[in-house]
């Protein structure tokens, strides 16, 4: 009996944690199991964060449909994802359905998925903040209660899906999904050319991302986030997408642009894999690149006071610093006199989340 599988992607991160899903289920379908399987998207074909080079560089089939959905608020999206996904289920049989994260487009596919009785699968399940103020927490815990697969990452997340009255039959530790795609992408990371033109080489500068809306929002604390980054006297390379750009400009016009600071834009997943994997250190405010920060053993210093994947902090190399302006300042005089913590990788971030993933699929 042939096993129809939907993946969902709802941003452009999901792409990079479902590359090799999709990669396991062709070896799968190679090796002659029966199982077929589609790629959606909650967005639009002509979504501007979606780069060219995304699908070649992560060596994956464009979306085979798209649910068209482009609008800014949360409660009209999930209501428009609801609709055009149960079109999608009418058309195309479906066995299990795969979400990604923790987006109003996937609690919305999610929420479509178990009324329609079709069995749910969440990747990454069991993240939590515990700050219940935030959206993506209500999407977690609606989408993790409506599981019937949840695959974890680590046994943070284990406890915290048992701790909310998850089955445990329900709960697998697969590992973390990036991991995955890092090792599968690391011979093609390209170097950007942007550092010869900035007179960079690996180990010289530091990579500042900011993504956070309210981060965004806070001018007197970003002002002093992005005057601690240009008094460390470091080489800072940050490669911002326009939100961010808008946001972070004016303080460095402010200074008549520090020499060390570099805006850049945004780069291609194989080009940023490189830029992050060979830097001195990264600050950000993005748990994914946290995470990957530590599979390259490179010092992270997050812009918050929590994060979802606490073994980054436990055994890996990232360090929490909150909206506080003043412990930026020491970590970065830390990395800078070279006297960052030891870190290994945590369990399961071996590559072979995937392979997990699909092996449970087809046996559940």
């Amino acid at each position: 009996m042939e096993r129809n599988i939907c993946i969902v992607t709802g941003a452009r991160p999901n792409f990079v944690k479902v590359a090799p899903i999709l990669k396991a289920l062709g070896r799968a379908k190679e090796q002659g199991s029966d199982v077929d399987y589609k790629l959606v998207y909650a967005g639009t074909e002509k979504d501007s964060s979606l780069e060219p080079t995304l699908f070649d560089d992560l060596q994956i089939q464009r979306p085979d449909f798209f649910l068209g959905v482009d609008c800014e608020n949360m409660n009209e999206l999930t209501g428009r994802v609801m609709s055009e996904f149960e079109q999608y289920l009418n058309a195309h049989p479906t066995d299990v359905v795969i979400v990604v994260d923790d987006l109003a487009s996937t609690m919305a596919v999610a929420i479509v998925t178990k009324k329609r009785g079709i069995r749910l699968a969440h990747l990454v399940a069991g993240t939590r903040s515990f700050d219940i103020t935030m959206p993506k927490e209500i999407n977690r815990l609606v989408i993790d209660g409506l599981s019937d697969l949840l695959f974890t990452a680590g046994m943070s997340s284990n406890t915290n899906a048992t701790r909310e009255g998850a089955e445990l039959h329900k709960i697998y530790m697969v590992g973390n999904i990036l991991m995955d795609t890092l090792r599968l992408a690391h011979g093609r990371l390209q170097r950007p050319a942007v550092l010869d033109k900035l007179g960079l080489n690996a180990g010289e500068y530091v990579v500042f991302t900011l993504n956070r809306k309210a981060l965004f929002a806070n001018k007197e604390l970003l002002e002093q986030m992005v005057g601690v980054l240009s008094a460390s006297g470091m080489p800072i390379v940050a490669p911002l997408r326009t939100e961010a750009v808008k946001a972070v400009s004016p303080f460095i016009e402010k200074g008549n642009e520090p020499s060390n600071f570099h805006i850049i834009p945004p780069l291609s997943y194989l080009e940023f894999g490189w830029l992050t994997a060979h830097a001195k250190g990264i600050v950000t405010d993005s748990g994914n690149v946290a995470e990957e920060a530590t599979f390259n053993s490179v010092p992270c210093i997050t812009l918050n006071s929590y994060t979802e994947h606490i073994e980054t902090v436990k055994v890996g190399s990232n360090v929490l610093v909150g909206e506080d302006a003043e412990r930026l300042r020491e970590a970065l005089d830390t990395l800078k006199r070279g006297e960052w913590k030891r870190c290994s990788l945590p369990e399961r971030w071996d590559g072979r989340t995937a392979e997990r993933i699909v092996k449970t699929i087809m046996e559940s």
